[in-house]
């Protein structure tokens, strides 16, 4: 594992993915550039839109309750991602986002975004099940902001954003698909409108009882024909890829299925400079998420044919530079007085609770309630878990808990797990802790003499293995096996693929702190 040194502020900043992550996740940059393989990203990037803008290719993604929230991802071929900000530090001030008054907005918060490149704007429209309201935000600078928010003040599901003829369009809703007009900048719903459904019963064309009827809408204009690309799941198979074509908004439309292959599907289509296509979709793969897939797209009469032979391919006709998930993740020294933008808080931040100045080099967690476990407590810090397999460690000064503080590493899903230190009648004791089946259960409990315990999380996500191994240490070489291997789950009460977190809760006395000197990831087994 590689050591950093500690680094000015504006390296952090600035996440040179070739200079700061080689070490924490290693990649072939300094290697000769590779064919691309499938899936592009190993970890959780779902829902992805797509637009290129010159030779720039940009794509959001769905991140649910964190915060800051809707990342935004730059590519120069597709494969190599590197996240370059978020649309909001905050989507609103309630007590489900903000953890607070016994709410929470796991498996809610912002869902997926539909990004648009018109008349030098960029928009991304999203929708909240936690506020019942859908969003557009605008920017000129899609890199660095800011964004301006507005409320269309109600809830459109997976809506596409649309323009056409100096119009703007939503195209939203879950097997009867509607299309809505807004007015032409996208800030509000126009009043004299268009309101109709556009498409009835969407799934029919793949079948007749579904998992999912018909959703994820993507709208686009090609070669004055209209393509919206949809997904249905129909029961007892897999998530599908749908278009529906038509030569005017009015209709009539005419659909097939796509793509049946892997359960990859939702996304959307973009065309490169040379003119190829490509489908950007996702497949689900158990604890990690839903990780996406680059497909290849051609055209034959006048439809998108994805894949090769209806396979999405492994090896992509593309060149990378082995970027892979080291542009979305990163180790951190929190030497910088600002957190990397790879870092989402689990809910919105409580500002004055946390440092990296308090004690410079290190990230400083502070309680300022009593809460009864990981999930409930506010300021816990992740990053995505990444496949096939990957690891954390931290180094974790506890002097600063107060009696039934618990501060740690953990695996933060429905069903969850940590290894962290725990304060109990002046005493630390190295826990592991697991919640599966509606129970958080202790699985060990070791009595430490020191305050400063290094503590590690392997992941192995192959074949779907999902399983976790926790460890401690005391001087950071030599790793003890801590509890049992815990078997990670995807589910859909959060919605999401197992993050790392760094946490501090109190049950007994707030005010008590915890200081993590470093978070590296690694991409070998444990």
């Amino acid at each position: 594992m590689c050591r950093f040194r500690k680094t000015p502020p504006w390296s952090v900043l600035l996440l040179s993915a070739v200079a700061t992550l080689y070490c924490a996740v290693p990649t072939s940059v300094n290697a000769q550039r590779v064919a691309a393989h499938n899936p592009v990203i190993w970890a959780d990037v779902p829902d992805p839109s797509v637009i290129r803008v010159d030779s720039a290719y940009y794509m959001t993604s769905t991140t649910m309750h964190l915060s800051p929230g809707v990342p935004i991802l730059k590519s120069n071929n597709l494969v190599d991602w590197h996240l370059v900000g978020y649309v909001y530090e905050t989507l609103a001030n309630a007590d489900a986002l903000n953890l607070r008054a016994g709410q929470n907005a796991y498996g809610r918060g912002s869902w997926a975004s539909s990004l648009r490149y018109h008349d030098g704007i960029f928009y991304v429209a999203t929708f909240s099940y936690t506020t019942g309201e859908s969003y557009v935000f605008t920017t000129h600078d899609i890199e660095t902001g800011p964004w301006r928010k507005a409320s269309l003040g109600r809830l459109f599901h997976d809506a596409s954003l649309f323009f056409d003829g100096g119009r703007a369009f939503l195209v939203y809703g879950a097997g009867d698909i509607r299309i809505l007009e807004l007015t032409p900048d996208a800030q509000s719903v126009k009043q004299d409108r268009v309101d109709r459904v556009l498409i009835n019963n969407v799934g029919g064309i793949v079948g007749t009882e579904f998992y999912v009827p018909g959703e994820g809408s993507q709208l686009f204009k090609i070669d004055g024909r209209y393509y919206l690309f949809l997904i249905a799941w129909p029961r007892g198979g897999m998530r599908t890829q749908l278009v529906y074509r038509a030569d005017s908004l009015d209709g009539p439309w005419e659909g097939r299925v796509v793509l049946q292959d892997q359960g990859i599907a939702q996304g959307g289509i973009v065309d490169t400079p040379e003119g190829d296509w490509y489908a950007l979709l996702f497949g689900d793969r158990g604890a990690v998420g839903r990780i996406p897939y680059l497909v290849p797209t051609t055209w034959e009469a006048g439809w998108p044919v994805l894949g090769a032979d209806g396979r999405v391919p492994n090896t992509l006709d593309v060149e990378s530079d082995g970027t892979g998930v080291s542009g979305i993740v990163a180790s951190d020294e929190f030497s910088s007085d600002a957190l990397a933008p790879v870092w989402q808080w689990n809910h919105n931040p409580v500002q004055r609770l946390w440092s990296l100045t308090d004690r410079p080099g290190f990230l400083r967690l502070t309680t300022g309630r009593t809460d009864a476990s990981l999930v409930d407590t506010r300021n816990t810090l992740t990053q995505r878990t990444f496949g096939p397999v990957s690891s954390a460690v931290t180094k974790l000064d506890a002097s600063g808990l107060n009696d039934g503080d618990t501060a740690g590493l953990g695996l933060l899903q429905e069903d969850y797990a940590f290894v962290g230190v725990r304060r109990t009648a002046g005493r630390s004791n190295v826990v592991m802790v697991a919640h599966q089946d509606g129970a958080a259960r202790e699985l060990a409990s070791l009595p430490v003499d020191r305050d400063v315990v290094y503590l590690r999380v392997a992941c192995d996500f192959r074949d779907m293995k999902d399983q976790a191994n926790l460890s401690y240490s005391l001087d950071g070489e030599n790793w003890v096996p801590i509890g049992s291997p815990f078997r990670m789950r995807y589910t859909l009460g959060h919605f999401m693929g197992a993050r790392f977190a760094l946490f501090d809760y109190s049950t007994q006395t707030p005010g008590g702190h915890v200081d993590f000197d470093y978070f590296r990831l690694s991409q070998t087994p444990d």
